[in-house]
């Protein structure tokens, strides 16, 4: 009959267990002294090798000739204890048998001594699903056990356990398995079973597992079912995953907004049963591979990828500021939240990702910030945002422009004499300083256009219906630069405020101001 990769390749000594070294060579040096504990704690993931740990240990520990810490597997009692035919280790699922009575049999079977073995052995799996009742009756026995009894406790969520209990036993951790681990464990089980896997097969074999060692055998499994080379792409299709390639495109979509060519390219993968939770759980690793690759200076060693995809993480960064690449993970992570909860999981992925490729759509503070990196980039880069024009107005040819007049010379910088009195006089030095601020502080600078400035005794007031303009006067860091650039064109230290603006401003977006002042500078220019 045939078995299950994850259970024909189970390891059978505590030197085949792969990625927990740590915890292997402790037990290891136990069972070669005999400074053994009389309860273990195995607390890890699912998938790690907790159970597998434990049922070597207790193999180790009853094994008639032990080699370095290890059980021979050849003798009566490590085959026995293989095929369950010696009744000394008893494994237990405390999922279902979670119970005081339960526990109160345990108890008395353990007063009995051991028939073959040397030790008792108890595994109990899954312990945190017992019941508080049965935990105070597994204390007592648990704290002083007979001689030859020896209890090991494996759970995947350690938290939920009893301080009591978690004082009385000897703990190991078991980690993550390392991408890298995963990968060659698996190339090394695909040689022995003839399998034909590709070095990017294992790779995404080992993404997919997310160091789980079972789960990177059960996918093997299932792929190696299809008769065909394991790659990367049948890899991807047995278990519901997009591509690389589908990635790159979507974040390319991203990139330029184009939200009609990412909706298509979900109808694509949804016809090809791509699963959307998995999809969205996909886009994040992305994004965080990019924002890695954008962050750190040798990103090779945190990304596990080939050298041409590590160069077009690279490349593709480079299109997104990072406040764009934090909102995105922020967004991503709410979906799949959602997805969990939600009636259509097409729809809400297409709503996040409208969401994504029109940042104007959200109104929470990380899409502003991300909106305003955008521009900054994009002025940085001396590349101004253009409104887009509808199609009639594209048809018709645009008039000839009149020749441009000579601009006027620029004003001498002879200092402009301050009135002293309460009256307001116009401040004709105001574009000097606007020219100053662009060098000086060019977030500030963006949203002066059009303004006005006036002299009243020592303060100079500025007249602008933009409202954003007003909350960034506010912040000490930009009055200080309006103020500093003022004191530099007039020769004067002036205070500075803002008019108040009577009119009623119907706009709802707080960056459609920005980008019409923008607008009517490239028109100027």
């Amino acid at each position: 009959m045939y078995r299950a990769l994850y259970r024909k390749w189970r390891p059978a000594s505590f030197s085949d267990v792969s990625g927990q070294s740590h915890v292997t060579d402790t037990l290891m040096h136990e069972v070669q002294t005999g400074k053994l504990s009389h309860a273990y704690l195995f607390t890890g993931s699912r998938g790690t090798g907790k159970t597998t740990c434990a049922k070597i240990l207790a193999k180790a520990v009853n094994c008639l000739h032990p080699v370095d810490g290890n059980p021979c597997n050849e003798c009566e009692i490590c085959r026995g204890i293989d095929d369950g035919s010696v009744l000394d280790v008893i494994e237990i699922d405390a999922a279902s048998n979670n119970g005081v009575d339960n526990i109160r049999d345990l108890r008395e079977e353990a007063n009995f001594t051991p028939v073959k073995a040397k030790y008792r052995v108890y595994i109990i799996d899954e312990v945190h699903m017992l019941s508080i009742g049965a935990f105070n009756a597994l204390l007592k026995i648990l704290e002083e056990p007979p001689s030859y009894v020896l209890f090991i406790l494996a759970t995947t969520e350690v938290h939920k356990l009893p301080s009591t209990i978690l004082s009385r036993c000897q703990r190991f951790d078991f980690r993550h398995i390392p991408p890298q681990s995963i990968a060659e464990r698996v190339q090394y089980v695909a040689k022995q079973e003839n399998i034909d896997l590709t070095d990017e097969g294992a790779l995404m074999i080992a993404r997919y597992a997310d160091g789980a060692l079972r789960d990177a055998l059960s996918l093997l499994d299932r792929c190696s079912a299809r008769g065909e080379t394991v790659t990367a792409d049948l890899v991807s299709a047995c278990a519901g995953i997009a591509g690389k390639e589908h990635l790159f495109r979507m974040a390319d979509c991203i990139a330029q907004n184009d939200a009609a060519a990412a909706l298509q390219l979900i109808g694509e993968l949804h016809a090809s049963s791509c699963n959307m939770e998995r999809l969205c759980t996909e886009l994040t690793e992305h994004f965080r591979n990019l924002m890695v690759s954008k962050v750190v200076r040798d990103p090779a060693e945190l990304i596990l990828c080939s050298g041409e995809d590590l160069e077009h993480y690279k490349s593709q960064s480079t299109a997104f500021t990072l406040e764009s690449i934090l909102h995105i993970l922020r967004v991503l992570g709410e979906t799949v939240v959602n997805l969990k909860k939600g009636l259509d999981r097409k729809i809400e992925t297409e709503m996040a990702i409208l969401r994504l490729c029109t940042p104007s759509l959200s109104t929470d503070s990380d899409a502003l910030l991300r909106r305003i990196a955008d521009l900054e980039a994009k002025l940085a880069g001396g590349v101004l945002p253009v409104k887009s024009t509808p199609p009639q107005a594209q048809e018709q040819p645009a008039p000839p422009a009149p020749p441009a007049e000579p601009e006027p010379p620029a004003p001498p910088a002879s200092k402009e004499p301050i009135p002293t009195d309460g009256q307001p006089e116009k401040f004709k030095l105001w574009p000097e300083v606007i020219l100053q601020l662009k060098e000086t502080c060019k977030p500030i600078s963006g949203f002066l256009p059009g303004s006005s400035a006036y002299i009243q005794g020592d303060t100079v007031c500025i007249h602008t219906d933009n409202d954003v303009f007003r909350k960034f006067v506010a912040m000490p860091l930009y009055k200080n630069a309006i103020c500093a650039a003022v004191e530099k064109v007039s020769g004067r230290a002036m205070q500075v405020a803002v008019a108040d603006n009577k009119k009623e401003v119907q706009k709802k977006d707080p960056l459609e101001n920005l980008i019409r002042k923008i607008d009517s500078l490239k028109e100027s220019e």
